[in-house]
């Protein structure tokens, strides 16, 4: 379950898994680290066949700004995350995660430029179901490509959700929008019922 190893408390990997696959997520407390579970009622999706992409920003991406890679750098995604005034994405977070993302569960989608990480995302893809955690930006629209490129690969690979647990402006923009609770148990619960696959050799 979640313990303290050297005051930093982390997540047993199969506890969250589990955990996702219940409709719940963890985050810590900025202060404290206390790490909590949450399941929102409303929660927030995208629906994959409807995503939107602005006009403004497909004119950017035309231009095709960004290399996106995966997986590449997964922990300094997290980090650049992380950095922020407050954040929930403790020490503990990130050590967590980075143990699912050496289980091949974990991943990140990487918008690089000038051979460096200009923004990007970071989630949890369990069967045919994708957990978006968070994302970042240090040139303008780095973030929002590399969101239009996991949609994207969602769509080809067969996945049926695309969870991104609570709403914001920024992916109200794209087309984001709210469930109820039972509603999303019950797409959970399809979308584990078929077998995905996020990375493979080639890619």
């Amino acid at each position: 379950m979640i313990r303290a190893e050297q005051e930093i408390l982390t997540i047993d990997s199969e506890f969250l898994c589990r955990a996702y696959c219940s409709g719940y997520f963890p985050m810590a407390d900025p202060e404290t680290k206390e790490i909590s579970w949450f399941s929102p009622d409303p929660r927030t999706i995208f629906e994959l066949d409807k995503f939107h992409i602005p006009r403004s920003l497909k004119s950017v991406l035309k231009k095709d700004p960004f290399e996106i890679r995966i997986d590449e750098k997964f922990e300094e995604v997290m980090r650049a995350c992380a950095e922020r005034e407050e954040t929930w994405i403790s020490e503990g977070i990130i050590e967590s995660y980075v143990k699912l993302h050496k289980a091949g569960i974990a991943h990140s989608v990487e918008a690089w430029k000038n051979g460096m990480i200009a923004g990007g995302l970071y989630g949890v893809a369990i069967r045919g179901a994708f957990f978006g955690e968070s994302m970042f930006s240090k040139i303008s629209n780095a973030s929002k490509a590399a969101l239009v490129h996991l949609v994207k690969r969602l769509k080809e690979r067969g996945y049926l959700l695309l969870d991104t647990q609570f709403t914001t402006s920024h992916l109200l923009m794209f087309g984001a929008r709210e469930i109820s609770r039972v509603e999303y148990l019950q797409r959970l619960e399809k979308a584990l019922s078929v077998n995905c696959s996020f990375i493979n050799e080639e890619t």
